[in-house]
């Protein structure tokens, strides 16, 4: 699940196509947004604080061979949220080879990439200081 929440839609929307969803699919619980609270801690053993809020999308699911999948998302995209609780429920069915296979693989790999680029653009811009030490004594 941290694969699909770390995705973009744009990398999960190619995706969809590949899934086969046992019909009937109930959503229990359609996309929602809302917000929550998010708690810090300054330092180890620090006081915790409110550092603000967040928005987020959260979504329930049934699929029709019983499963019962859940999303809960960063973010307003209700079909991300959607796609997610599919995946959840999908990955507790007998179809888990097929899902691991067809998305979480290509994903993973899609992520890796695009993190690593990341890295390397950070990496450009990394400024390396160090302390010379004098000669006094």
């Amino acid at each position: 699940m941290g694969l699909i929440a770390r995705a973009k839609w744009s990398e999960l929307a190619p995706l969809l196509d590949e899934l086969e969803i046992p019909a009937p699919v109930e959503w229990l619980r359609p996309p929602e947004m809302g917000m929550v609270m998010l708690k810090a801690r300054a330092g180890d053993g620090g006081k915790a604080f409110h550092m603000g809020e967040a928005t987020v999308t959260r979504c329930v699911v049934r699929i029709g061979s019983g499963e019962t999948g859940f999303s809960y998302l960063l973010g307003r995209n209700a079909d991300h949220a959607r796609f997610a609780a599919l995946l959840d429920a999908l990955l507790q069915s007998a179809h888990k080879e097929f899902v691991q296979a067809k998305v979480l693989s290509p994903l993973s790999g899609l992520i890796a990439e695009r993190e690593l680029m990341q890295s390397r653009k950070a990496a450009a811009t990394k400024v390396d200081f160090f302390t010379l030490v004098r000669g006094e004594g």
